[in-house]
Parts: C-alpha cells; structure tokens; sequence
C-alpha cells in the first residue's frame, strides 16, 4: 500500500494525465511517416521516450519552481511544497526519466540518439524561462512540438521538412492553450516577477493572442493534407477539431474564468485524441 501511495505521488507530480496532449501528435506523426501502421517495436519505443521525455520535464519544472509553487495558492498543495516528496527524491526520479528518453532513443536508431542532448536542452531550460521572457508559452509549444518531430525521426531514422507542419501546429496549439492556462497566475506572475503573456498583455489580449495562435492551427492541420495526401477521414477529425477549439474559447470569457480547466484539460485531451483517431482511420481506410 504504501509504494501504491508513492506511486501515485509521483503521477501527480508529473501531472501523468496531462500526457494525453502530446502523446496522440506522436502517433499521429508516426502514422504519417510509416504512411500507415509503424512496427510493435517502434510503437513500444516512441512510446517510452515521451513517457520518459514528459515526465522527466515536468519532475525539472516542479524542483525548479518549489519556492514559487509554495508560495502560489493555485500549487501550494503540490507534492514538493507539502514535503510528500523529497527534492532529493523529485532529483532521482527526474534523472531517472530523461535516461529513459536516452535510452529510448538509442533503441529507436542513431539519428535518434544523436538529437537526444539537443530535445533535453530544450526540455530542461523551458523551466527556467518564465523569469525573463512572456515567450515562455511558445518554449513550452517547442517542447511539446519535439513530440511528432521525434516521432517521424524514430521511424523513418531521417529528418525531412514536411513534419515541421505538424510540429509548428502543436507548438501554437500548446502555446495557445497554456496562455489560457496562464490567466489564473496573472496576478501572481505580476507580484512576483514572472514573466507570462496574461501579466504582460492582461486577460482580454491574452484571450485574443490564443484565438490567433489556435487559427494558426487549425490552418497548419489542414495544411497537412496537401503536403502527406490524407484522406477525406483525416480532414473529419481536422474539422471535428476545430469545433472543439471553438467550443474550448467560448467556455473562457474575460469576466468568467470558472470553466477554465474543463477548457484546459477536457479540450485538449479530446482535441489531440481526435486528430489520431482520424489520421488511423484514414490510413486504414486507405
């Protein structure tokens, strides 16, 4: 019972939930890059290394951020700042994460393995750009975008430019998402230094530089049609998201944030989940 009770410690301090965003773009990117089904074996792997990748950033944004995460009424409550966790411990698991990334990606083939140090860079200095830069939500994007481009690398052992649309869409679609994320910190941010998009801009800018960046999504999706050849099931689940977006924005108003984590997780969970599904469908259907 008790490592059951650890366990699950750790899965909340990682938020493992939350890896329901990214980890459909992965498969989708697989999908298109074996233009079909990928194998069992890479399918395992790609599997490994976003688990690895995602938990070992979030275990770096939660040791870097304890003093402010105390400090937030929001995150007060979250494992290091109520001592349910050890920073030591936070340390160990957080290492033990990204060494899966690596190994993973050694697994998959040596193009992966070569870019590996370049996506933990990125992974680990996301944590630290909230105090000196509002584009903090578009490093974020990056990071989450490095999910379909690894994935395409981990089939094909190649890179090509074409994936870069799928990854720009995700990196707009995170960025947009974690914007509206933002506002509930937007006081904080600004009493405390933090630099974030809603303290910079306020709540109504905020509102309307998310809408963009979700335009800009939605175009890029469809935009994949043309450049991979998808079929009339992906652009279904392109349009099903869409409306999906369009809903997530009606339900976070200027003067009403109540509904800001159904539009957070809910939307964004089906969103990804959607484009997947469809993008599968399609090749089978094929």
């Amino acid at each position: 019972m008790k490592l059951i009770k650890k366990s699950v410690e750790y899965l909340r301090l990682i938020k493992f939930s939350h890896s329901i965003f990214a980890l459909p773009f992965a498969f989708t990117a697989a999908l298109i890059a074996a233009e079909g089904i990928p194998t069992l074996y890479q399918i395992f792997w790609i599997t490994v290394a976003m688990v690895g990748g995602r938990s070992g950033a979030m275990g770096m944004n939660r040791i870097i951020d304890r003093e402010f995460d105390a400090l937030n009424p929001r995150t007060k409550n979250r494992e290091l700042p109520r001592g349910v966790i050890k920073t030591s411990e936070a340390i160990f698991f957080t290492a033990g994460a990204f060494a899966l990334l690596v190994l993973a990606a050694y697994e998959l083939n040596p193009l992966c393995l070569k870019l590996s140090p370049l996506v933990l860079a990125v992974l680990i200095t996301y944590s630290y750009t909230k105090r000196f830069t509002w584009l903090c939500h578009m490093v974020l994007g990056i990071a989450l975008a490095l999910a379909p481009l690894g994935a395409w690398v981990a089939v094909r052992g190649t890179f090509e430019s074409e994936i870069l649309m799928l990854s720009l869409a995700v990196m707009f679609w995170v960025a947009g998402f974690d914007i509206i994320y933002g506002l509930q910190d937007m006081d904080f941010d600004k009493e405390h230094g933090l630099y974030s998009i809603p303290s910079i801009f306020g709540i109504r800018s905020s509102l309307w530089i998310a809408r963009i960046f979700h335009l800009i999504t939605i175009i890029l999706l469809f935009s994949l049609v043309y450049v991979f050849n998808l079929s009339f099931f992906y652009i279904i689940g392109v349009l099903i998201a869409s409306g999906l977006l369009l809903y997530e924005h009606s339900l976070v108003k200027a003067d009403d944030l109540s509904k800001l984590d159904i539009a957070f997780f809910n939307m964004n969970g089906y969103i990804s989940v959607t484009v997947f599904v469809f993008t599968l469908i399609s090749y089978l259907a094929s």
